[in-house]
């Protein structure tokens, strides 16, 4: 059985990479992006799941807004910090000045995404 997962592109340095891993090994239950970019102002469009999300933030920063409507809060997470969004409730990122590096996990084997916006 396979255990390790090496980057689709080869590279082992960490750098400016996005990859989408489902269905990991060993029944594992979760699914994950990891994400690097050095670029500021970029992240996903309003979106929900119907499990929580969370995001371990490696460094940089992003403009989470959780919520939606007059229920929306804005939340900057920085590099050292664990943002956890829960089942069901809108959220979007851009990322901060310099950039951003974070694992994402979804608490399902696949991902299961509702576009908002």
């Amino acid at each position: 059985m396979e255990t390790l997962i090496s980057r689709a592109d080869g590279r082992e340095d960490g750098e400016d990479w996005t990859e989408n891993y489902e269905e990991l090994p060993g029944r594992a239950g979760i699914s994950i992006i990891l994400e690097s970019t050095t670029q500021q102002g970029v992240g996903p469009r309003l979106h929900q799941h119907p499990y929580a999300e969370t995001f371990i933030i490696r460094r940089g920063a992003a403009t989470f807004t959780v919520g939606a409507g007059d229920d929306a809060l804005e939340v900057v997470g920085h590099a050292g910090q664990v943002l956890v969004v829960p089942a069901d409730t809108p959220h979007r990122f851009r990322t901060g000045p310099e950039g951003y590096d974070a694992v994402h996990i979804h608490a399902n084997e696949r991902f299961v995404t509702e576009w908002l916006e």
